[in-house]
């Protein structure tokens, strides 16, 4: 069972409140997971944010549609209690969801004012989106970093092996490694370099070395568990303890189960998703378009003596 929709709680936060005491966020969730057979897995589903689970969004969405509507109130902070328009609501045998909630003017406002333009444009009736406005903004944050990614993939595709290898380094350095440190990081030559496509300093004053093997093959192809052999006999060459992996292809899991089991030297593996997620986080191939800052009420400040 997947986690109710956000306005799909309606009737339930009204029900856990409906005994008119006051009641925290908490604990409406534990009596809505329970009146709704919420199972634990679906109570653990993250946000692709990763930030909040899906079921306490979820929840808290539609605690804040039912308050504009005026069906429940908040006479104290975190605590929230059923108002006699959400009892009237409950004992009108109707379906409480978006439709009913606009029959409150606020509400109507407040919705008017979340609801973007473009919603509005289209033929598509949005009156009952699935997803609660965070979690749509979340998706459509992931849906412009895997169109973005898709796009860097294209471009790092047509650079030339050695400019490939260079790419590699200077992402590394971007992450902070060899930071500060003239020559930190290089390439070596394609004629000398023995399995070894780069050599980063791992810290700032240089006390050990990680060593880069960069394989730009097409995106559709699997890196297996003998070239990362060859790659670890190429370290045992260079008596170096620390390696990097990195390709534009996937990795079998023959491979990424050799990497995990090997002793007395530690060999990372970055295929062609995690390659393109770095370089976007950053900013390697990319630039900031937009920044945008989702805030919430911070309650502690009004609980102070202003």
């Amino acid at each position: 069972m997947a986690v109710p929709k956000f306005f799909e709680f309606f009737e339930g936060f009204l029900r856990a409140t409906q005994d008119g005491e006051l009641h925290t966020a908490k604990e409406v969730r534990e009596i809505i997971a329970k009146e709704m057979n919420i199972s634990d897995a679906d109570r653990l589903e993250m946000l692709p944010s990763g930030k909040q689970t899906t079921f306490a969004n979820r929840v808290a969405w539609a605690r804040t549609y039912l308050d504009k509507a005026g069906l429940i109130e908040t006479p104290t902070r975190g605590k929230y209690r059923i108002t006699e328009a959400g009892k009237n609501a409950l004992t009108s045998g109707e379906k409480i969801d978006l439709k009913y909630l606009e029959r409150s003017d606020k509400f109507k406002e407040f919705h008017k004012a979340a609801t973007s333009k473009s919603a509005e444009d289209t033929d598509q009736d949005n009156t009952e989106s699935d997803e609660s406005p965070m979690e749509t903004l979340d998706a459509a944050f992931q849906q412009v970093n895997a169109t973005l990614a898709s796009q860097l993939m294209d471009e790092v595709m047509k650079l030339t092996p050695s400019e490939f290898e260079r790419l590699v380094v200077k992402l590394l350095l971007k992450m902070g490694y060899g930071s500060g440190i003239e020559e930190a990081g290089m390439v070596t030559q394609p004629s000398n370099d023995g399995g070894i496509d780069g050599i980063i300093k791992e810290d700032q004053l240089g006390f050990s070395h990680i060593y880069i093997q960069a394989k730009q093959w097409a995106v559709d192809q699997t890196v297996g568990k003998p070239e990362i052999q060859k790659f670890v006999g190429a370290l045992q060459g260079q008596q170096a303890q620390k390696g990097l992996f990195i390709t534009t292809a996937k990795f079998s899991s023959g491979a990424l189960q050799f990497a995990d089991n090997l002793l007395g030297a530690k060999v990372v593996l970055v295929d062609g998703t995690a390659l393109t997620k770095l370089m976007i986080k950053h900013n390697v191939g990319v630039s900031v378009e937009h920044i945008y800052e989702v805030k919430r009420l911070d309650s502690d400040f009004f609980a102070e003596e202003l």
